[in-house]
This record gives structure tokens, C-alpha cells and sequence, in this order.
């Protein structure tokens, strides 16, 4: 049976504070490119791999997800193709997507975790509604605007550089941006940029702009809570002083993860594909070339330094 090198990377330990490139380290081992017979397990090349702001909770010891394990590969969202498949729903040559390691190939016994690639809401906006986005150029704000937009909403979105913003109003279509680290009072800010109040709210970085936006929400807000990219690396979390606006508003504020809602993965598909198809809608991508680049990349996004989804390209189909 055909051995071949495993190129991995490892988290050495679990971290406080900011991480860093040194908490992680380039591990190889062998691997065989065949299942051994009675597997039902999946077994992948790494294709793309994806740096998520949340995986920064998975470097601590506690973390709503499953922490990842000091001294083994990092495990995170890819797109991978099948090398050998003791499981029906996927043959030697799919393309797929899901929970996969950091590394150029990987083992899947979980095969209910994998999603495969055909080539083929929590706040319910509807038109006329005014959305705001935080962190608006990322990889997920970048498409809750754009599907606000064409579902006839008014979207606002803010980022952390002029030209995330340029890229914001130019490209994805948002009817406004601003800079947020050019804003001393973001509650003025937000009263600035829209001065009608927010109906909806899609909340990825938490903080000092949450706070600021529960102040500018109007009556019957909707505030969908993604992520909170801006606590993630502090020790002691921001507090909230504004949270009775929940109540004097009248305001639904709904945190949410991703993997809840798999089971919607078809529907997303027949809604957004022809979109990108007719050029209705588009997209970014920050890609870093080789897996060795990757700790690099997942550092930079808690520093803003990505632009658009932060990916890494492990090998090219």
C-alpha cells in the first residue's frame, strides 16, 4: 500500500491572550492511501482550508466548541477530495466540504460532517428594512449584506480600513460604510450613518459596537448575534451597559452557529447559486498559498489583515 508524507499543523498548547504564530508548530508523519478493509470512514486530500475568527476559542482549554487537542492537527472547515471512501454516500473522487484537519490528508470517520459539493434566515429581513453589518467585509458580512440588498433592504456595514470600506460600497453594493477605528463615538457614528435607526442588526464583533448599537435600534429590533471577534483575545470580556434597551425596545436578540442550520445547506444552494450565476451577487477571497502559511493567516485575522474570506490553498484539484 502506497505510504506518502502527512504534512500537518499542530497547536503546541492551549493559549491566553493574542496568538501567535510560534503557538504552532509544522508536524510530518505517513499515512496510507487506503482505508484498511470494513472502514466506513472517508479518507481526503486537503484541498482549501478556511481560518474562522471562531476557531480562536477552540485554543482554550474551555470553549463552547470542542477544543482543539495540544499536539494534534488543527481541525477546522475545508474543501477536500475523496481518495478512498468506505462509506456509500461518497465515492473515490467527490469533492466536499466540512470538518477536516489541518493537513494534506485527512482521516473522517464522523462522515456526517461531510457535505458533498454539487455543481449545481434567523432575522427574516423584509423590504425596505434598514441592516446593519459589523466586520462587514469578512467573510460572512460581505454576504449577509449583499442578500439584505436583494432582498430589498437598506445595508449599512462598517470595517476596519478605508479600503475595506471602498470595497464595501463598490463592490458589494452596501448603500453606506464607515471606517469604525475613525469613529471616537460610535454611538454618534451610527446616528450619523443612519439616522433613522436600525431594524436589524447582524452582530460579528460584540463589544463596545454592540453596545453603541443597542442604543440606535428601533422598536421591534432584531439583532441576529454571529460572532464577537473583538473579545475573543481578552482576557476579562467587555461588559454591555445597554442591555435594557432589549426591554424598553422591545428588542429579539438571537445568538446562532453555523452547524445548526446544515440541514438548510440544499436550500441555500438553490437560492444563491444562480444569484452568483447572474452576477447578482459576489465574492472575496484573501488566499494564503501552502499549508505551512496557514498559522500565519489564522494570526492575521484577528488582526484585521485579511481582506474578504481568509483562505488557504493546501493543493489545487
Amino acid at each position: 500500500m502506497e505510504q506518502v508524507k502527512n504534512n500537518q499543523i499542530v497547536l503546541k498548547h492551549y493559549i491566553n491572550g493574542s496568538p501567535k504564530e510560534t503557538d504552532f508548530c509544522h508536524k510530518t508523519q505517513t499515512i496510507t492511501l487506503k482505508l484498511p478493509q470494513g472502514s466506513n470512514g472517508v479518507l481526503l486530500k486537503n484541498l482549501y482550508l478556511s481560518c474562522d475568527p471562531y476557531m480562536r476559542n477552540r485554543m482554550a482549554k474551555t470553549s463552547y466548541a470542542d477544543s482543539f487537542t495540544p499536539g494534534q492537527p488543527i481541525v477546522g472547515y475545508g474543501v477536500a477530495k475523496v481518495v478512498d471512501s468506505g462509506d456509500p454516500n461518497f465515492k473515490i473522487g467527490d469533492l466536499v466540504w466540512g470538518m477536516t484537519g489541518w493537513e494534506d490528508y485527512s482521516l473522517i470517520t464522523a462522515t456526517d460532517s461531510l457535505f458533498k459539493i454539487q455543481h449545481t434566515d434567523v432575522c427574516s429581513p423584509k423590504k425596505g428594512e434598514t441592516v446593519y453589518v459589523s466586520a462587514a467585509s469578512g467573510a460572512v458580512g460581505q454576504l449577509v449584506g449583499q442578500f439584505a440588498k436583494l432582498l430589498g433592504c437598506y445595508v449599512v456595514g462598517s470595517a476596519g480600513t478605508k479600503e475595506k470600506v471602498e470595497l464595501l460600497k463598490d463592490k458589494f453594493g452596501f448603500n453606506e460604510a464607515f471606517n469604525y477605528k475613525e469613529e471616537q463615538d460610535l454611538d454618534a457614528a451610527l446616528k450619523r450613518y443612519i439616522p433613522g435607526g436600525i431594524d436589524i442588526y447582524f452582530d460579528n464583533v460584540g463589544g463596545k459596537m454592540l453596545d453603541a448599537v443597542l442604543l440606535n435600534m428601533k422598536h421591534h429590533g432584531r439583532i441576529a448575534v454571529c460572532g464577537m471577534i473583538s473579545q475573543y483575545n481578552l482576557d476579562q470580556p467587555e461588559g454591555i451597559h445597554n442591555l435594557f434597551c432589549l426591554v424598553s425596545k422591545r428588542i429579539r436578540m438571537k445568538g446562532f452557529v453555523a452547524f445548526e442550520y446544515f440541514n438548510l445547506y440544499p436550500k441555500f444552494l438553490e437560492l444563491v447559486l444562480p444569484w452568483i450565476k447572474d452576477g447578482k451577487m459576489t465574492y472575496l477571497e484573501d488566499i494564503a498559498e501552502g499549508l505551512e502559511s496557514a498559522p500565519a493567516a489564522l494570526v492575521g485575522l484577528y488582526a484585521g489583515q485579511n481582506v474578504g474570506k481568509q483562505v488557504v490553498v493546501i493543493a489545487h484539484e
